[in-house]
């Protein structure tokens, strides 16, 4: 493990105890403040002079929002990925280039502020009023009333998921921050049952990290080996990638329980990133006690089901999942097009900027609206046909595929460098770009021979 990497665990090893702690607080302000100062606090204790970048970004969307409410979604989109590409490049005007950690803040303050701002355009054109008062379940909930100045900076350096995630919206902020009955809310149990396998996963992780690690990809010896070796190494890297990202993921998410933020009651229907869907009462602290809560706004990664859904489709939506509705919410249902393949394109685009400027990023991303054609063709084509008692052995191919795409794509992730991530994809004869346009031809050729023999 890097430097970083230590860093990055002690940050958030040291964010359950400062869960309990916050969780204590008493009052409005106190729990909206504390969170924030501490949140600050680290920011200037890792990135130093470049926690500027943080402030000149965040202030800048308080005074797009404050300016203009209908309009001030679509500038805060722009101002943000703007600056984005300025804090990516700086190094190029002689600037010092930004350490990973105001990296890994700007990221998330990214998709906080792109969310605020959306958040007070519907709530200035009155959105899903209807749906709230008459307690049907709704994609998202508007916030209650117009936040301030002090209040969204609050929001932007709350400590908790600052360097880390899981992105949550302010309206799961603000609720948070006027919960009467915080202490109540039990956390012990669900925050031990959701790190309870991290530590199998950073050993895991240590292990095979140790035996196959990405660097070897980038000597010229190991293109000296077997094609069937180099086919291999894919999958052991990508089992170390998703290891590294599980335990970080998991304990980012057990940060976030042992404060109580994004505990709703299961009635709410509270949904990952988007937070409850369902307007509720607020309760006594009579009944506080028989209220049954859980965390799911805050839940970042299903770990069984990114490992074996079945479709591409489906892992996306389990990796990352906050994010993943923030891509859904803000980029892919305003995309400037109308078929589905074009939208993931776009959306594609836009979350290989949002990582970084690696060309490796472009080509991964690239590379899953082309499996999901392919997914899409032979379902429709193919399983769709099947008598359902042969149905299953078409969904196991297609996990073994599905598998073997991500660790392709995940070349990519860790080799970055246009270079490296085509040298190691032509190594294996492009086998990924090859199978996909491969099985997408011959649905297309299958549904048109089964159309013409219809119509003879």
């Amino acid at each position: 493990m890097s430097p970083e990497e230590w860093c990055y665990l002690l940050v958030l090893l040291a964010s359950l105890p400062g869960g309990f702690f916050t969780k204590t607080l008493e009052g409005q302000s106190l729990r909206c403040a504390v969170p924030a100062l501490l949140g600050a606090g680290l920011s200037l204790l890792l990135c130093g002079v470049h926690s500027l970048h943080s402030v000149v970004v965040t202030a800048g969307t308080c005074l797009i929002v404050h300016a203009t409410h209908r309009h001030c979604h679509m500038l805060t989109l722009l101002w943000t990925f703007s600056y984005l590409g300025f804090f990516r490049t700086c190094h190029l005007l002689g600037l010092p280039s930004p350490p990973a950690f105001a990296n890994a803040m700007q990221l998330i303050l990214t998709l906080k502020l792109v969310s605020l701002a959306n958040e007070v355009r519907d709530l200035s054109l009155l959105q899903k009023v209807e749906d709230k008062a008459a307690g049907r379940p709704s994609s998202v909930l508007s916030l209650r009333r117009m936040p301030t100045i002090w209040e969204m900076w609050c929001y932007c350096y709350c400590y908790v998921g600052l360097l880390t995630g899981p992105f949550y919206r302010f309206r799961t902020f603000d609720d948070w921050v006027n919960q009467p009955h915080t202490t109540s809310i039990p956390t012990w149990r669900p925050l031990l049952q959701r790190v309870r396998y991290a530590p199998v996963f950073g050993v895991l992780f240590l292990i095979s990290a140790w035996f196959f690690p990405a660097s070897a990809a980038l000597s010229d010896e190991f293109y000296e080996s077997g094609f069937a070796f180099r086919l291999f190494y894919m999958v052991p890297v990508f089992f170390a990638f998703r290891m590294r990202f599980y335990v970080c993921w998991l304990l980012a998410e057990a940060g976030c329980i042992a404060a109580a933020l994004g505990a709703y009651p299961k009635r709410a229907r509270a949904k990952p990133g988007a937070g409850p869907t369902m307007e509720l009462e607020n309760t006594s602290s009579e009944e506080e006690g028989l209220v049954e809560y859980n965390f799911d706004t805050i839940k970042n990664i299903d770990c069984y089901s990114t490992d074996f859904c079945v479709r591409v489709k489906d892992g996306m939506r389990y990796w990352n999942m906050s994010v993943q509705w923030w891509l859904a919410q803000y980029i892919f249902k305003t995309a400037p097009f109308r078929p589905y393949i074009l939208r993931s394109v776009w959306t594609m685009l836009v979350s290989a900027f949002w990582h970084g400027i690696h060309p490796g990023y472009y080509l991964s991303f690239l590379t899953i609206p082309l499996c999901l054609a392919a997914e899409n063709a032979m379902e429709k084509a193919v399983r769709d046909r099947l008598p359902v008692h042969h149905r299953t052995t078409f969904d196991w191919v297609h996990w073994f595929l599905k598998m073997r795409a991500y660790d392709y794509m995940c070349m990519g992730f860790v080799l970055l460098s246009l270079q490296d991530t085509l040298r190691y994809w032509h190594s294996v004869a492009f086998i990924m770009h090859v199978v996909p346009l491969a099985c997408t031809v011959f649905a297309w050729l299958l549904l048109a021979w089964r159309g013409s023999s219809h119509k003879a």
